[in-house]
């Protein structure tokens, strides 16, 4: 059987066996739009590498050059600031132990004369304090004197001629307290001998009557003279009544101490014989005792050594005394103080106004108990004020005492002038100031019906210096380098010359190029002056209208 397809057939296998077409996606929106900033960003950052690329390699053609030209003119330099105001003459008064105010004569605002009376206190504490700071006074007083008698005797010496017994042994080197006896110091030169005689011979003995000694371990005589006598009252145990004669012997080398003696004295042709032996003493001992404390440095003490008067026996190294001496001299300082604010707090139990002026401060009210240290008044002499200013090292050699300054207050002006300067430079933020100090004349301001009142904020302003008819130049223009020609590092002042050919007076050794120079310009040493915010005065090393490099800029035309 034969098939035949028919047209319709065909179609209907050829749409049945072809393959279909695959459905397009949708592109989601925000995915494209950070494609897009990401390209952007992209040719942005391109941009910019390509710039700086261009400005790092090019030849600073879009940087510009500022010139300067040497000018005549005139510079003011002033110094100007901010200060607080205070009384120039001010006083209070401390009450420095507790009590009770009994009476208060002014209120604040009053203006009092000096030795107004102010207010009267009972205070028993004070008079308690005075006392005891006196005695506290006195106390350091005697320990400073006694601590220069020390510092006086760190070299010993021998006092009087004579012989030395009982020495101690002393290196160089040890330590000696005060108060130490190291050795006896004798007069044997003179011996002294202390008989009794019967009263029955007391109108026959006289000082200066001559007397002879017998000496039995010597079997001799020697001469003695009466020099002291006596009237006391002996009993001796045969019931005598005696009297003391005392007589000296010169000793020529022969006699000692503890040698018996006995003195027969020759009066009315008679012989008068003592009651009995004595024996022989020195006329003069003495112990040698130190009075400071130190190591010894040197010792010349041996026994039976004769010395003379003012020899050197020791020496003491006196840095323990010198030490104690100042720390007694500084609470000797202490203790003075102590007594004056305590006699002065004795005597402000009924204060009077130290100065004229007006009271500022006023704290206590009849009746009223208060504690120790509580200041209780001020005055303060408002006619004349002072201002602290602040001079800078530039400007301190030309602030003279006596300059005027012009303060202003909320926009109202007054006249003062500089006091004094001090000398003594303030470091401020690494700068150096020196204070200044402004007084103004509250009198005349007050005539206006204007003054400045202590504690108020003001500025001020001076002329420190003028120069008229100088060669200026911008402050920029001026370069500080190292001097090559110094050996230690100093500085010198240059400015760089547009010239050219190279000036004589060129600084050789100095390298523009490090400091932003381009070509043409030499550096050239100058002397300035004077200077204000913006220029300075050039007094040697340039003339005018010379040009001289300033600064660079960037080109505005130039950039990209």
């Amino acid at each position: 059987m034969n098939t035949t397809v028919t047209p319709a057939a065909e179609e209907k296998v050829t749409e049945q066996t072809a393959p279909s077409p695959k459905p397009k996606k949708k592109r989601n929106p925000k995915l494209r739009k950070r494609i897009i900033t990401a390209a952007v960003a992209l040719v942005l950052v391109g941009a910019v590498v390509i710039g700086m690329v261009k400005f790092l390699t090019t030849d600073n053609t879009n940087v510009m050059i500022n010139d300067a030209v040497v000018q005549l003119g005139s510079i003011t330099s002033t110094v100007e600031g901010s200060g607080t105001t205070k009384a120039k003459n001010s006083a209070s008064i401390t009450l420095t132990t507790a009590g009770t105010v009994l009476d208060v004569y002014v209120k604040e605002g009053d203006y009092v004369q000096e030795g107004t009376p102010l207010f009267t206190v009972e205070s028993p504490n004070a008079q308690s304090a005075v006392m005891t700071a006196r005695s506290a006074l006195e106390a350091k007083q005697k320990e400073l004197d006694s601590l220069y008698e020390a510092a006086n005797s760190l070299t010993v010496r021998a006092e009087f001629a004579g012989k030395l017994l009982e020495t101690q042994k002393f290196e160089s080197g040890d330590p000696i307290s005060s108060g130490t006896t190291i050795a006896k110091l004798v007069d044997d030169k003179t011996l002294r001998l202390e008989q009794y005689y019967s009263y029955a011979y007391e109108n026959d003995i006289y000082v200066g009557q001559a007397a002879t000694v017998s000496i039995p371990a010597m079997m001799e005589q020697v001469s003695g003279t009466v020099t002291e006598i006596h009237k006391v009252s002996r009993i001796s145990p045969e019931g005598s009544k005696l009297f003391l004669v005392v007589i000296s012997v010169e000793n020529k080398g022969a006699l000692t101490a503890d040698m018996a003696a006995s003195a027969q004295i020759s009066a009315n042709g008679q012989e008068i014989y003592p009651y009995e032996q004595a024996k022989l003493s020195y006329n003069r001992v003495q112990e040698i005792v130190t009075k400071a404390s130190g190591d010894v440095i040197s010792s010349n003490l041996l026994d039976y050594l004769d010395v003379s008067a003012g020899q050197v026996l020791m020496e003491i190294d006196g840095a323990d005394n010198e030490l104690a001496l100042y720390n007694t001299q500084e609470a000797l300082k202490t203790a003075q103080d102590d007594l004056k604010k305590a006699e002065d707090n004795l005597k402000n139990l009924n204060a009077v106004a130290p100065i004229s002026g007006t009271v500022m401060g006023l704290t206590i009210a009849p009746g009223q108990e208060f504690e120790a240290n509580t200041s209780v008044i001020s005055i303060s002499d408002t006619s004349s004020v002072t201002v602290t200013a602040q001079v800078d090292e530039r400007n301190i050699s030309y602030v003279k005492a006596g300059m005027p300054v012009t303060i202003n207050q909320w926009g109202i002006e007054y006249f003062g002038m500089v006091e004094s300067i001090s000398l003594t430079p303030e470091n401020v933020n690494g700068a150096a100031f020196y204070p200044a100090v402004i007084t103004v004349d509250n009198s005349m301001a007050a005539e206006t019906g204007n003054t400045l009142m202590p504690g108020s904020s003001v500025t001020y302003s001076m002329v420190a210096s003028e120069s008229d008819g100088c060669m200026v130049l911008p402050i920029q223009c001026i370069k500080y380098v190292p001097d090559p020609s110094s050996e230690t590092g100093e500085s010198i002042s240059v400015v760089f010359l547009k010239t050219d050919a190279q000036p004589d007076n060129m600084v050789e050794g100095v390298d523009g190029t490090s400091l932003g120079i381009p070509e043409g310009y030499y550096p050239v040493p100058v002397v300035t002056g004077i200077a204000d915010k913006y220029n300075i005065e050039i007094k040697e090393g340039l003339e005018v209208d010379d040009t001289v490099f300033q600064n660079t800029t960037q080109d505005p035309n130039m950039m990209y």
